[in-house]
């Protein structure tokens, strides 16, 4: 008799179970059951590895080399990463234990390394165990720590790091006390964050009006947009913002020259607009001037610039309201490049489509695809994200 996990057979060699967690899944073998009963442990399964691909002019697939790859290589032999974040070739993940690691481009102090070098292989930020979540794009990030503080690093020139100045900073700096915050999204120069209490905050670059604040003034510190407290999940693309109430509705703002808003036009919106009127959005993710957004049913839907096929409509036609892509139901994560896309099915099945040239779709070439191609044929993938021009992501050992 053994108990099930995903991806093999667990044997003897054991930590405690830490209280609220729900990873210790698996197949135990007869001598681990007996081993844990006795003594009040549980073996621990094969955890998410990491793999990047495409671009690493700058180090950013963390290989120790500054090689291109168009297909998966794994970073080191770790199994314990947990979260992932690409940025302007540079790449960002947290382990299981809370620790945050950094490789890549540090041109502006993004690595929060307190330098400006780029780096090859892993780096830890610090020595710190709270890190709970992380966010990059255009050389700077955002981090929220297990205790609900928020922290920047980077290039500050237009405020995005949300100190009250224009400062650049090459090491972690809180943003303000508080200890409210839950999700973050990082754009072009420019943050958006959500509270617990469901409140809405931007600052940063307010170019075409992409913090949504009703005016294109920048902002150096968090901003509330509006006084709603309904807010649910942020995405950031280049100059735009897109965000699902707890209703379920989708709302845009911000550049909208490639109709990436998905409003049916390719007018600038400095406010919140929702996009239709449904109320069954689930997840959204953006590009460089493209979005993507998955309903409850678990189809998926595109919008926006489309000149390298990062639709997957099959074509390299723009669409300024949203189009759905086939018509299957199984869609489950989605993430974007700056022309690419990633995407996981529930059955953990990996897909691309989109920009090619640096072989980010993982497809062993550098050809452009307009619709979905999967990589490989595993179903273990589980975690992605995307870079301007590479890819991280995570799968079961």
């Amino acid at each position: 008799m053994s108990f099930r996990y995903a991806s093999g057979i667990n044997k003897p060699g054991f930590n405690p179970l830490a209280a609220g967690t729900d990873q210790y899944k698996g197949i135990w073998s007869l001598a681990g059951q007996a081993n844990a009963k006795g003594a009040g442990t549980w073996p621990v399964p094969p955890g998410p590895a990491l793999f990047n691909w495409g671009d690493n002019s700058s180090g950013e697939l963390g290989l120790g080399n500054i090689t291109n790859y168009s297909s998966p290589k794994q970073i080191g032999a770790l199994i314990t990463w947990s979260k992932i974040a690409g940025g302007t070739r540079s790449s960002r993940a947290i382990k299981a234990d809370g620790t945050l690691w950094v490789w890549g481009s540090g041109s502006d102090g993004q690595l929060g390394l307190g330098n400006t070098t780029s780096y090859s292989s892993p780096k830890q930020v610090g020595t710190l165990t709270a890190w709970s979540l992380i966010s990059s794009r255009d050389s700077f990030t955002l981090s929220i720590k297990t205790d609900g503080t928020l922290w920047s690093w980077g290039s500050g020139s237009s405020g995005q790091l949300g100190l009250g100045n224009v400062t650049s900073y090459s090491s972690p700096k809180q943003i303000g006390a508080l200890t409210a915050w839950s999700s973050i999204a990082c754009g072009d120069q420019c943050g958006s964050a959500i509270k617990t209490d469901g409140t809405l905050w931007s600052w940063g670059n307010n170019n075409v009006g992409r913090l949504g604040l009703n005016d294109i003034t920048n902002r150096s510190s968090p901003v509330q947009v509006g006084a709603l407290t309904a807010w649910s999940k942020i995405a950031r693309g280049n100059n735009f913002a897109l965000s699902i109430k707890t209703d379920g509705t989708l709302w845009s703002w911000g550049g909208n020259g490639s109709g990436q808003l998905g409003l049916g036009n390719t007018t600038d919106y400095s406010s919140p607009k929702q996009i239709g009127a449904l109320t069954a959005w689930s997840t959204v993710a953006g590009g460089d001037r493209f979005s993507m957004a998955t309903k409850t049913d678990g189809t998926l839907w595109v919008w926006g610039n489309n000149v390298y096929g990062q639709l997957g409509l099959g074509n390299t036609t723009y669409y300024s309201s949203p189009k759905q892509v086939g018509s299957l139901t199984t869609w489950s994560n989605i993430a974007c490049g700056s022309h690419h896309a990633i995407l996981v099915k529930t059955d953990g099945t990996l897909w691309v489509w989109g920009r090619n040239n640096f072989g980010q779709l993982d497809l062993g070439n550098t050809t452009n695809y307009s619709s979905p191609k999967q990589v490989g044929t595993l179903t273990t993938w589980l975690t992605i994200a995307g870079g301007i021009y590479h890819t991280i992501t995570t799968k079961t050992t």
